[in-house]
């Protein structure tokens, strides 16, 4: 299988080293990836579902919980339930853990970059 038939998808923000780095190690494979700009591109819920279920994670584990809005939005706070997580991570996509690639119905962190080389 070519790496084009994969459809390889990276959940990408440019101001990321560590999201630089796993597009370079996509790049240094000959993959062609579709690069989603997440912060300008949020996925929407059901995208989000699919990451989180191909991932093996629960809504706050793929949450950035050092960024500020973290802690303005109370995202802690253990009553809110899926949808609301969900919701604030597509409102406020820079909470979204980057990078993110999906190819052949798997996915993976980029963190280390080198997460990545499995899914090829």
């Amino acid at each position: 299988m070519s790496h084009e038939e994969k459809n390889i998808r990276i959940f990408h923000n440019p101001k990321c080293s560590k999201s630089r780095q796993t597009l370079q190690i996509l790049h240094d494979r000959n993959t062609n990836p579709q690069i989603i700009e997440y912060l300008k591109t949020p996925p929407n819920e059901s995208e989000l579902e699919e990451i989180l279920k191909l991932l093996g994670m629960e809504p706050r584990d793929l949450m950035r919980k050092k960024e500020d809005i973290y802690k303005e939005l109370k995202l802690d706070d253990t009553s809110l339930d899926r949808q609301n997580l969900i919701r604030a991570m597509i409102e406020n996509p820079k909470l979204i853990e980057r990078p993110i690639v999906l190819s052949n119905n798997k996915a993976t962190i980029g963190r280390p970059p080198e997460n990545v080389i499995g899914l090829l």
